[in-house]
């Protein structure tokens, strides 16, 4: 009885031995993605930020208007894994500060995407703007230019979306009371063809989140037409993913490839303004493979 007993034994002990052991080797090979959470100064604002991992070029990424960091989450695995990492919450979003007086200009956030750099110790940057993260990345490039690597541009526009004229039925609304309403059917606008409802929720919880004076005076820094009146010319390797839509004309697609020679530009089918978060494993290879491409990594 007791023979059997123990060969039973065995025989449980050794698939569970041998089921631990892989356990605990793919825990060793997973990312680590506890972040190393920081505040940059930026002229007495606090800007804060994750780090993921060390080394002295870092992918940076930049959120949209009334986004914040967390919109990269289900990127950060297999990012994590290519090379050092950092999300960066603009003044005005997320965890950082939200001063009333300041001017939320494509300008001020550059400046402060490089207090996060410099406070991290980054030499090079590749960064990746989202949305209204693409000025801001276009804007810091043509600040710092020997501090980018490389650009990965994500539905976002390398040239004015309007100006305040234009945009003023939309923009008008947002300095009001009533504000919340007119910001909501623009969330739902931009929310719409998402495919996962519970990631969709909590884009729009975010953006809703949003306080007046950040939401109207980022939009203000969008149409400001002071960045925009001096061309750019990117010499470093460009990486653009595009959601299908009607404003990425062939015209537009020709001035960006001018703009940037060389650039990978894709247009993508069936996903969102948010296509990082609706594709995040295509999303996340195709940055790897351009990091790989570019030999920003090996």
């Amino acid at each position: 009885m007791n023979y059997c007993f123990g060969s039973q034994v065995r025989r449980l002990t050794a698939p569970f031995i041998f089921l631990m052991l892989v356990a605990l080797t793919l825990a060793a090979q997973a990312p680590a993605l506890k972040p190393q959470t920081r505040f940059a100064n930026f002229n007495g604002v606090k800007v804060h930020y994750d780090n993921y991992g060390k080394g002295k070029t870092a992918l940076v990424l930049i959120h949209g208007w009334t986004c914040d960091a967390t919109f990269w989450q289900a990127n950060l695995p297999e990012l994590t894994e290519a090379m050092r990492v950092i999300t960066v919450d603009l003044p005005g979003h997320g965890q950082s500060d939200k001063p009333e007086k300041l001017t939320y200009s494509m300008e001020t956030f550059a400046q402060a995407v490089n207090a996060v750099i410099i406070d991290a110790k980054v030499e090079r940057a590749v960064l990746v703007g989202h949305s209204m993260g693409v000025p801001v990345v276009r804007q810091f490039y043509k600040n710092f230019p020997a501090k980018v690597a490389g650009l990965v541009l994500v539905d976002g526009s390398l040239w004015p979306m309007g100006t305040k004229e234009s945009m003023k039925q939309y923009l008008d609304p947002l300095r009001t009371p009533e504000f919340r309403k007119s910001q909501e059917n623009s969330v739902n606008f931009l929310t719409g063809g998402m495919k996962d409802k519970a990631v969709a929720e909590h884009v729009k919880k975010t953006m809703l989140s949003a306080p007046q004076h950040v939401i109207v005076g980022a939009f203000d820094g969008m149409l400001d037409p002071e960045p925009w009146k001096e061309p750019v010319k990117f010499t470093v390797p460009v990486l653009a993913t595009m959601a299908a839509n009607p404003q990425w004309t062939k015209d537009y697609e020709k001035f960006v490839r001018e703009s940037a020679p060389g650039i990978d530009y894709q247009v993508w089918p069936g996903v969102s303004h948010f296509l990082m978060m609706d594709e995040p494993h295509k999303f996340s290879a195709t940055v790897v493979t351009f990091l790989k491409r570019s030999k920003i990594i090996l």
